[in-house]
């Protein structure tokens, strides 16, 4: 189990520097379709999900195992992160945990150390599953007395703002007081949600969180995943209508979110957050070029070839690796 917790605890810092790199591309690929976010973070996914990966000498991912997995069982506990000053500043401490040589019978403190903290990991996932498992739970005994509107939408009395919930069936939720134009609005909103298969992604997204809660970068991650599903979801449903239309739809958004609450606290659920930066998105859609969609993906490619990828170990490491 202890070997599981280190080897989780790499894959998780190797997907860290993944995450730094879609968080600068962000920035840079602003005129980009924005389903090119969602799909960087299904590519930091895919790293936090696969243990194993390619060697290349384009990898720009410092270390593949910052922590050697037999590290508790070294004379001389040492990282190697591929950064020489986070060697320089971790090594050291490391060192202080080394046994003294000249008593044999003395065991490496970190035999005692790592245990705990996975204990403490698997505290933290529990706590999360649990937080996850309640607020389906509330949220559902919420919306047990909603009435079907048609096919799979439903109104509830209880529902503020509108939301997907579920993922084999998902289902609209509505307040009984929409209608009109801005119910017209929100049904297109949350069926793009469900045609994009984002009831999926969303999931999938904060499961990954709970295994690797331990890292900052993750949470910052899965707030850019969710803030990047609404974007692209309004995009989704904005992309056909007239400058009129999206005004329209941007009302929608106004008086959709005014009372929002809950519903976006539960991993399960979409809800609709970031208000400002959505209506600001959609009065400023326009189409992109088809220069734009090129750079775009030879920025993503690039991306996956340095990033998705580990360093090349030198003929030496490796050797040793073959040893053990």
């Amino acid at each position: 189990m202890n070997e599981l917790f280190l080897k989780i605890i790499n894959m998780s810092i190797s997907a860290s520097w993944l995450i730094l790199a879609v968080l600068i591309l962000r920035l840079v690929l602003k005129k980009a379709p924005k389903w090119v976010n969602v799909l960087l973070w299904g590519i930091v996914a895919v790293r936090l999900i696969c243990p194993l990966s390619f060697e290349s000498a384009l990898s720009l991912i410092p270390s593949s195992e910052t922590i050697p997995l037999d590290i508790e069982m070294a004379a001389k506990p040492t990282i190697d992160s591929g950064v020489p000053a986070i060697n320089s500043v971790v090594n050291p401490v490391l060192s202080s945990f080394a046994p003294p040589q000249h008593v044999l019978t003395s065991a490496n403190p970190l035999q005692i150390w790592i245990p705990i903290l996975n204990i403490i990991w698997l505290i933290g996932v529990g706590a999360l599953l649990l937080y996850t498992a309640v607020s389906y739970w509330r949220l559902c005994r919420k919306v047990d007395t909603a009435v079907r509107y048609k096919g799979n939408i439903f109104q509830s009395e209880n529902v503020s703002s509108p939301f997907v919930l579920g993922i084999i069936k998902p289902r609209i939720y509505l307040p009984f007081n929409m209608n009109g134009q801005d119910l017209e609005h929100v049904v297109a909103h949350e069926q793009a949600h469900i045609r994009r298969k984002d009831h999926w992604w969303k999931p999938l997204g904060f499961l990954l969180l709970t295994i690797h809660w331990f890292n900052p970068l993750i949470w910052i991650a899965y707030y850019f995943l969710c803030k990047d599903i609404e974007l692209a979801c309004d995009e989704y449903a904005i992309k056909d209508m007239s400058d009129s239309q999206r005004a329209a739809y941007s009302q929608t958004l106004l008086s959709c979110t005014a009372n929002q609450r809950i519903f976006a606290a539960c991993p399960l659920a979409f809800g609709s957050k970031n208000v400002k930066t959505r209506i600001r998105a959609v009065l400023s859609y326009r189409k992109p070029h088809t220069w734009i969609i090129t750079v775009t993906a030879i920025l993503v490619l690039a991306v996956v070839v340095c990033f998705m990828t580990n360093p090349r170990q030198s003929k030496e490491i490796a050797a040793q690796g073959s040893n053990y």
